[in-house]
């Protein structure tokens, strides 16, 4: 019988706080976090935390390119009420420069994909389509994200 209650209680703790995956915000989360991953190992290799390895950069660029384009579709049209995310309200009010934002951040991403495809790169070649992207997202979080 405890260990019937103890479990209960885990498992209703798991679900308090936790967020639904399938909802636009579980969803935008998840790729975010792909995207943060993938970012990480690349500017990795760049900084020589990683050995780098310009086709296994090309594959994480390409892969970052394609995640790019995926989180804004699970920014409905209106705000969720109080779903714990880290998006400001601005998001909603100011759509426009939200979209801006996220079509340089898919330029950017575009540019270091095709980028790095090309023979011959180095991690010197790279870095300053990576800082690219990197500025992308952090100007997007600096107007948007509620830190």
């Amino acid at each position: 019988m405890k260990v019937k209650v103890l479990l209960c209680c885990c498992v209703l703790l798991t679900a308090c706080g936790g967020v639904d995956p399938n909802s636009p915000l579980g969803k935008r989360q998840t790729i975010f976090k792909q995207m943060l991953n993938t970012s990480e190992e690349l500017g990795g290799m760049l900084r020589g935390r990683i050995p780098f390895d310009a086709a296994q950069f090309a594959v994480g660029a390409k892969h970052l390119d394609e995640l790019s384009r995926q989180p804004w579709q699970h920014f409905p049209a209106v705000q969720e009420p109080d779903g714990g995310s880290d998006a400001r309200d601005e998001v909603w009010q100011r759509q426009e420069r939200f979209q801006q934002l996220a079509r340089e951040l898919e330029a950017a991403t575009g540019a270091l994909a095709a980028g790095s495809a090309q023979p011959g790169q180095t991690s010197a070649s790279l870095a300053p389509l990576v800082q690219r992207v990197e500025d992308g997202c952090e100007g997007c979080h600096k107007e948007f994200r509620v830190y």
